[in-house]
């Protein structure tokens, strides 16, 4: 289990040293409510295994449930072929027990996703973050700016999407609730606010600068260029930066979310992935196709930060592999 951040090891720190930590807090809440967002996920899956006999129809029935909650063509065939053999192994006839098998091979295939978000051990940590409109990009970083300056972080925000007023707005009033700093200008080009925030945020010794960008759709192609510029001069601002380009990722698009970690992906070289909105869809099951996608990617699997399914602030945390898929087949 994770803790909502953490810095990486100072550079003199040995290799074998572990970090002292402060132990996780109770996440019955936070599981109480992801089961609750993927209900109709999990309840579409969790009726095939209602039947008293393991047979091809329970296997027929399990692929459209699958289908249905966008695992994906691809994914539910890997995931069939697993319980498959599990079931052999395990010499299971109880549907229950199959349907645990089940879990445990979702979360074999999603491990890969689970990592920690880590902060530089000195210096500044710059975050840009990327995704469509409508995605929850600027609401997923104002919780994230919470989190981190409830955690002793100095945050600056980067109100890059210029063109949007109500993006802006919308930041400045997270920077007002976590009482950080943003730099802001209407009409302005966006990579020279995000270099301008960058700086700043070196002068001013800030832990972390979370830049927000604009979200068109991934195919325009301006869009593109425009966040490729921006990521060329944070890097121009400072070296080393952007340490991390997280995509914001709205869990009811399904397989077209896969679509935009491909695009966003190609253009910019993600380096970490948010699921927001999985309260009350039947598409929960995209994390499956993005986890096998992954497996084929050059670089390896994009990680899954965090996951959300509500606007409140505790109802983003990190993404745990085995409860995601208790939560999915619950």
């Amino acid at each position: 289990m994770f803790s909502f951040f953490r810095k990486k090891p100072a550079a003199a720190e040995p290799a074998t040293a572990t970090p002292t930590a402060e132990p996780p807090a109770p996440r019955a809440p936070w599981l109480a409510r992801l089961r609750a967002g993927l209900s109709r996920t999990g309840g579409s899956i969790a009726r095939v295994f209602t039947g008293a006999r393991i047979d091809e129809a329970l296997y027929e029935e399990l692929e459209a449930a699958l289908l249905m909650a966008d695992v994906g063509v691809r994914a539910t065939e890997h995931l069939l072929a697993d319980l498959r053999e599990r079931v052999k192994a395990a010499g299971s006839t109880e549907p229950a027990a199959v349907k645990q098998l089940l879990a445990d091979a979702v979360a074999e295939l999603l491990r890969p996703l689970e990592r920690a978000l880590e902060l530089q051990a000195s210096g500044t940590t710059v975050l840009m973050v990327v995704g469509v409109n409508g995605a929850g990009k600027t609401t997923t970083i104002g919780k994230l700016t919470r989190h981190l300056a409830e955690g002793g972080q100095k945050v600056l925000l980067a109100a890059a999407d210029t063109f949007r007023a109500a993006a802006r707005e919308q930041l400045a009033v997270w920077a007002g609730r976590a009482r950080v700093e943003i730099v802001s200008q209407e009409g302005g080009d966006p990579a020279a606010v995000t270099f301008d925030a960058v700086s700043a945020g070196r002068a001013r010794g800030c832990d972390v600068v979370i830049a927000d960008t604009a979200g068109r759709l991934p195919t325009q192609l301006h869009l593109m260029d425009e966040l490729k510029k921006i990521k060329r001069t944070i890097g121009k601002a400072q070296d080393g930066a952007p340490q991390e380009v997280l995509l914001v990722v709205d869990g009811n698009t399904g397989q077209n979310a896969l679509s935009q970690v491909k695009s966003f992906d190609e253009a910019l070289a993600l380096t970490g992935l948010v699921v927001t909105k999985l309260d009350g869809t039947a598409k929960g099951g995209v994390l499956a196709a993005i986890a096998l996608w992954g497996r084929e990617r050059a670089g390896g699997p994009v990680p899954v930060y965090f996951i959300g399914v509500g606007e409140a602030l505790e109802d983003l945390e990190t993404f745990d592999a085995r409860e995601f898929a208790q939560a999915l087949l619950s």
